[in-house]
Formats: structure tokens, C-alpha cells, sequence
């Protein structure tokens, strides 16, 4: 498929754009493929054609590839989870109830020796996120090709399809764990109480605006680390796949090498993605436990 484009930065710039779905201004001038120019008499609400579209459409636009997979692999997780919880049985299990319990097993031992309080919320919490957080990383695994060359042949121009590659998918999860860490250090602690752990603390209480700078930076870098975290190594894999496929555009002895090449790091990037799942989970249950914690 890249042999297809003109060169490789446009193919590269193609497979790293979402499919974007927003509303363009009035005035806004839309070029196709052809060079025909097309103004906007009006506000418009269309798919974009490229990132300058994007751009237009500002704040409110929507990634509608992102969502589509990072939905659709929610409901697969449900299903499948599901599914062998109803199945269980007490005999010889299937595959499918082995592999449940031994995530479920993996998953209540991160919690036991990470979280050392009593919240029903933590387990179910770190077990969605791993799994969810897991699927959306693997769909990296997939040619890069397959489901952009079937989606441009049914007309639709782009589809990244690892949503954790979108920073809004990753900074969405991020701060709905955000939300959590500061509705259960309200609760635990008190209004009051939570205050005084970000102003009285670690310096003495005269110097509170200083605690107050520094425990406030240290509290926003938390959903801003743990979303960049995974959008910047799952974005930097995907890239690494990208430029590999290039390769299949240069001759037979680039191909075979790139067939070659593209195999390890797919092997490699399985860890990757495990383990990118798991220290999401990991920080998420940490915060969690670190905002249930009084400090004296």
C-alpha cells in the first residue's frame, strides 16, 4: 500500500491522522483530491479531509475512529468476561474460563499489595482498565495496511485504529482516574483535611504557599504522566510499524527484510503492550490507595 502515495511522508501523515468528525466555518475554503476549491457559504459538520480541516474545527470535533475501537473493545471485554462467568463451571474449564481466572487471579494480587485499604470500586476498576487498556494496545499488532487500505476502498479517507494512540483516549481514561483520586481524598480525608495535605506538607506551615505549589504541581502531573505515559510509547510503536512497512515499497530484498523486521518487533511489542496495560493499572490502583492514605 505505500507504493500507492507520492511519497512516504504523505503515506506516513496518512496512517497517523483520525478520522475526524466536526463542524467546518463558514468561509472555510475545502480543496479535493482534484485542486477544485469549494467556500463554505456556512457552518458545515462533515468528516475532515486532512489536518488543516482538523484544525478548523477546533475543540469540538471527534475522533470517530477512536471511539469506534476503544468502545468496541469495551464491549468485547464485557462479552467475553461475561460470557465465562456464565459458563463457569466446576469441572475441567475451557480455555476461554482459564484465562479469565487467571487475569482476575493477576488482577486481586496487584490490588492486595498495592492497595492497602477497603474500597469495593478498586478491583473492578483495575481489572476494566488493564483489560481495556490491553485490547486497545493490541490492535497495534495488526498489519498496519489492512484496515486503512479496506476502509479507504469503502470510501472512508482515514482510520488509525489503536485508539490508545490518540491522546484524547489516553488523557479521557487519565482524568476520569483523576476524578476518582479527588472524590476519594474528600471523602476519606474531608475538605479540610485534603487541603492541609497539599498546604502543610512536607515544609512547615509558614511556607504552606510553597507546600501549596508543589504538592498542586505534583497532584496535576498525575493525570498528565499517566496519560503520556501510554499515548507516547504506544504512538512511538505504531510509528516504528509504519516505517517498517515502507520497506515492502522498496524492492524484494527491502521486503524481505522488512517481513523479517516486522515479525521481531511485533513479537517485542507484546511486552510492550502488556506492559503499558499493566503500569496504568498499577498507577491507578497506586493513586487510589495514596488518596485514601491520611498523612500526619
Amino acid at each position: 500500500m505505500a507504493t500507492e502515495y507520492a511519497s512516504s511522508g504523505e503515506y506516513i501523515k496518512h496512517h497517523l491522522q483520525n478520522l475526524t468528525y466536526g463542524q467546518l466555518p463558514p468561509g472555510f475554503e475545502r480543496h479535493d483530491a482534484h485542486g477544485n476549491v469549494e467556500v463554505l457559504q456556512q457552518a458545515t459538520w462533515t468528516f475532515a479531509h486532512g489536518a488543516e480541516e482538523v484544525k478548523a474545527m477546533g475543540f469540538w470535533s471527534i475522533n470517530v475512529d477512536s471511539m469506534l475501537f476503544s468502545i468496541g473493545l469495551g464491549l468485547i471485554f464485557l462479552f467475553l468476561f461475561r460470557m465465562a462467568a456464565k459458563k463457569a463451571t466446576t469441572g475441567v474449564p475451557s480455555g476461554l474460563q482459564n484465562f479469565v481466572e487467571w487475569v482476575i487471579e493477576f488482577i486481586d494480587t496487584s490490588v492486595r499489595g498495592s492497595f492497602s485499604h477497603r474500597n469495593a470500586l478498586v478491583a473492578p476498576l483495575a481489572l476494566t482498565v488493564f483489560m481495556w487498556v490491553f485490547l486497545m494496545n493490541a490492535m497495534d499488532l495488526l498489519p498496519v495496511d489492512w484496515l486503512p487500505f479496506a476502509a479507504t476502498m469503502a470510501g472512508v479517507p482515514y482510520l488509525k485504529v489503536v485508539p490508545s494512540t490518540d491522546p484524547n483516549v489516553t488523557f479521557g481514561m487519565s482524568l476520569s482516574i483523576f476524578v476518582l483520586v479527588l472524590y476519594y481524598s474528600v471523602k476519606m480525608k474531608g475538605a479540610g483535611g485534603f487541603f492541609s495535605e497539599l498546604a502543610f506538607q512536607p515544609f512547615p506551615k509558614f511556607l504552606f504557599p510553597v507546600n501549596l505549589l508543589l504538592e498542586g504541581v505534583g497532584l496535576i502531573a498525575k493525570p498528565i504522566s499517566l496519560s503520556l505515559r501510554l499515548f507516547g510509547n504506544m504512538y512511538a510503536g505504531e510509528m516504528i510499524f509504519i516505517l517498517i512497512a515502507l520497506m515492502f515499497g522498496g524492492g524484494w530484498v527491502l521486503a524481505v527484510f522488512g517481513g523479517a523486521l516486522q515479525w521481531a518487533w511485533a513479537v517485542f511489542h507484546i511486552l510492550i503492550i502488556t506492559l503499558q496495560a499493566f503500569i496504568f493499572m498499577t498507577l491507578t490502583i497506586v493513586y487510589l490507595d495514596m488518596a485514601h492514605a491520611e498523612h500526619h
